[in-house]
């Protein structure tokens, strides 16, 4: 049996190098659609793990409260904007300080600026440094790791310490080739002493999360006192069972603060970690069936290429046909021999169709920033597809070769 299928290969083999040409482009049709598939498949692989990193490492036991973004409520047929008041600080010191759930640790923090210069010596940065006035709990709230120094302390918070945290783009601007740490940089002329480097982190939507510089709030407000200040209280909460809870309590807390009714609507926003990137990696659903949906009217077109072809091959080789069954071949020997052929042009477009595709991605994934990983389940699903598009398009040349009468098949010319 083996043998056979040995031999049923190399006379495919033999029979694609006689039609070289059409072969070649019948491989192209087949791995296009494939690259299609798998190139798409591999963008899409590579920002759910870039979006997956980016929010996993808030967690998923964590929320925030900010202000709702702007919305519309139809009223009497038209539309009238409804636009949310800020968190104010007085506000999100009364939830924090209110705000009494079991193993929950919440944070109060704003950007202060986001074109601050931060001058080091005689060396200072262009002004687009982004400033943001934190508490001791907004580190582990919000993700961020130190590498290099310490966090803040309860000390340096309660104590309004001119102390800071830097981004690690820093280390490759400013602060190149020195220890960062003890080092004294200037901010609108206060002066601060770096106590820790946070770990890179990149850009997310193009914005850095690297180029900040944490100091304690009360010294944040009293450098930069900007009106209608818009201030972010997140919580962390140690066990992921307690988030649900622990969410509906702060719901029923910031209303309190907010002194709304229970007919009122909410004029606050809750926040879930989780949430976001379950909606986000949603949208990524509709990518991937449109990955699919391109892939698949493409194969189909290269499955109607490759039966077009195989029919083309089983004319000119009437007489062959007719030959072999004349010496003893069997209709089972001849439709294999045939349907072998159409495997052997469909996995080498599909191979190709994988290369191409995962190169494709890859280059993609490099230009837009995104972490590439190998898309398995395209691999696989192309290794399929390529697999039935053969099976499909080889069946019935294959039949109508077997059942080719041997002596109609010797007159052929």
């Amino acid at each position: 049996m083996l043998g056979l299928f040995k031999e049923n290969v190399k006379i495919a083999l033999g029979s694609i190098r006689t039609q070289l040409l059409r072969t070649i482009l019948t491989v192209l049709i087949i791995a296009i659609g494939i690259t299609a598939l798998v190139g798409i498949l591999t963008v899409v692989s590579a920002l759910e793990n870039t979006l997956s990193k980016d929010f996993a490492s808030m967690g998923s036991n964590t929320f925030s409260i900010n202000q709702y973004e702007n919305s519309t409520r139809r009223n009497g047929g038209g539309e009238r904007e409804i636009v949310n008041p800020i968190i104010s600080y007085p506000e999100a010191k009364a939830f924090k300080d209110n705000f009494d759930y079991p193993l929950v640790h919440t944070s109060v923090s704003f950007t202060a600026t986001t074109t601050a210069e931060v001058k080091f010596e005689a060396e200072k940065t262009d002004p687009e440094a982004s400033v943001v006035g934190v508490d001791d709990y907004f580190m582990p709230n919000s993700g961020l790791e130190v590498v290099k120094g310490r966090n803040f302390t309860a000390f340096d918070i309660d104590n309004n310490s001119y102390v800071c945290v830097l981004g690690s783009d820093f280390e490759k601007k400013l602060l190149k080739d020195l220890n960062p740490i003890d080092k004294i940089i200037s901010i609108r002329g206060a002066k601060f002493k770096v106590i820790g480097v946070l770990k890179e982190k990149g850009s997310t939507f193009g914005n850095s999360q690297d180029l900040r510089v944490m100091i304690p709030i009360q010294v944040a407000r009293s450098l930069f006192t900007a009106p209608n200040i818009n201030y972010t209280t997140s919580v962390m909460v140690d066990k992921k069972e307690l988030l649900t809870n622990a969410v509906d309590n702060a719901v029923i807390a910031m209303r309190k603060v907010r002194k709304l009714s229970p007919i009122e609507d909410a004029n606050f926003a809750i926040s879930r970690s989780d949430d976001l990137i379950n909606k986000i990696l949603d949208i990524t659903q509709y990518l991937s069936l449109s990955a699919w949906v391109i892939g698949i009217i493409t194969i189909f077109g290269s499955s109607i290429a490759l039966m077009n072809i195989m029919l083309v091959s089983v004319t000119e080789r009437t007489r062959e046909i007719g030959v072999r069954k004349a010496l003893g071949a069997k209709k089972s020997t001849i439709a294999m021999q045939f349907f072998m052929e159409t495997l052997v042009i469909g996995q080498l477009g599909g191979m190709f169709g994988i290369i191409f595709g995962i190169l494709i991605g890859y280059v993609i994934s490099v230009l837009i920033k995104f972490d590439f990983v190998i898309p398995w389940l395209a691999i696989t699903a192309a290794f399929i597809v390529s697999f039935i598009v053969a099976v499909v398009s080889g069946s019935y040349p294959a039949i109508k070769a077997a059942k080719l009468d041997p002596i109609e098949a010797l007159r052929y010319e």
